[in-house]
């Protein structure tokens, strides 16, 4: 399906005030009328139109008014089954939560599709994942590198208080990390940690050539690097750039990558970031981290979730946060679903069971957060891809 075939009314009449609302009618229209379980987004910011959500979480140190979500596309209907446009306010600004509560209230949020996005930025990039995933899911069943799970982490947040203050105690990567392998009883784990010592870039990149089935970073991020620190410090290790991603030959053993860090997977780079927002002096690159892991070619993932903006980890607001996003992708795994994009679709929809959002609240609050936390989380991958690969 093309969007010059969307935008002409080839299937449907088309409907909406931009480009990308027309892109979502036309996916409530699928939906409606041929009853699709998947849509997977093929192209780069430059090629299909980004939906910015301005939810303002009101963080100083690096101010984020807006940031993608790809969410938009995938929630499809409102609270009362009609049209969710984001824009309550009929303002042309999406999402908006700024001030002393949010002026689109009441946005399900609910993804009623599984939905990822290819952000190939020309057509060999196109062919890497198409051969990536069909070899994938041609071979990765039943083999032996399949059943590991790496894990890396450190001490995030070395100076042990909260966004509001509270204080906490822990090694938050570590923490976590270790919750998703005890959720994954099945798997040979692997943890690379920051308070043993196990976590340098070397042994990071020799275990993902080792090949495994899911690999979970939980850490800091740009859209360049993923990186955390050793307990108490704010020395740097397991520092991954996109730079040295061209070590990873890893072939077809491809992991389901979870990243845990802000901006990882900011699909939108581009270098006129670096005049409107200097503090994202990163994105002066092509491609994020969470896409350049997955459109490596002889390597990397085969698909990673990561979040498009400043990640709220949970541990610092009271919340949920990513890293319970983390944690419940695996949780769905665990209890059986093996479709990467019913698992994406599945937890972002625990997480609002969860954490129902507050729209009379403040902006940068609890509830603003919460939403923040789901409308980020994006799958850079085909939804409708089978994990471990199909018996043949």
């Amino acid at each position: 399906m093309t969007q010059k075939e969307i935008f002409s009314s080839t299937y449907f009449p088309v409907q909406g005030r931009d480009n990308q609302e027309k892109i979502k009618y036309f996916i409530k229209n699928a939906k409606d009328n041929w009853n699709i379980t998947y849509v997977l987004l093929v192209g780069s910011f430059r090629q299909i139109p980004l939906r910015y959500c301005w939810n303002n979480d009101t963080y100083s140190e690096c101010p984020e008014p807006k940031f993608v979500s790809d969410l938009y596309y995938a929630d499809i209907y409102d609270e009362n089954g009609n049209f969710s446009s984001w824009n309550a306010d009929g303002d042309s600004i999406y999402g908006e939560w700024n001030g002393k509560k949010s002026q689109d209230k009441n946005i399900n949020l609910t993804p009623e599709v599984c939905l990822g996005r290819l952000a190939c930025r020309n057509r060999v990039e196109v062919k890497i994942m198409v051969d990536k995933i069909i070899n994938y899911e041609e071979t990765a069943y039943g083999s032996d590198w399949f059943k590991n799970v790496v894990v890396a982490g450190g001490d995030t947040y070395s100076e042990a208080r909260g966004y509001y203050g509270d204080q906490y105690d822990g090694y938050e990567g570590e923490v976590s990390t270790q919750k998703a392998i005890d959720i994954m009883t099945n798997f040979t784990s692997m943890r690379l940690w920051a308070s043993t010592g196990s976590l340098t870039t070397a042994a990071l990149i020799k275990a993902i050539n080792n090949g495994c089935g899911f690999l979970y970073l939980s850490g800091h991020g740009n859209p360049g690097v993923w990186v955390t620190h050793p307990p108490n410090s704010t020395a740097k290790v397991g520092n991954l750039p996109t730079l040295f991603m061209p070590f990873l030959i890893n072939r077809n053993k491809l992991p389901i990558c979870i990243v845990g860090g802000c901006h990882n997977s900011e699909f939108d780079v581009k270098p006129l970031n670096i005049i409107k927002d200097p503090i994202s002096y990163s994105t002066w690159i092509p491609e994020c981290w969470s896409w350049k892991m997955t459109s490596k070619p002889f390597g990397g993932a085969i698909a990673t979730i990561g979040c498009t903006g400043l990640s709220w980890q949970g541990v610092e607001y009271g919340g949920g946060g990513v890293d319970w996003l983390n944690i419940q992708f695996f949780r769905e795994y665990a209890n059986g679903t093996d479709i990467l994009g019913k698992i994406w679709k599945n937890t972002l929809t625990s997480y609002l069971e969860h954490f129902p959002i507050d729209w009379e609240t403040p902006a940068g609050e609890t509830s603003s957060l919460d939403a923040k936390t789901v409308q980020e989380w994006v799958l850079l991958g085909d939804p409708s891809l089978k994990i471990g690969g199909y018996a043949i």
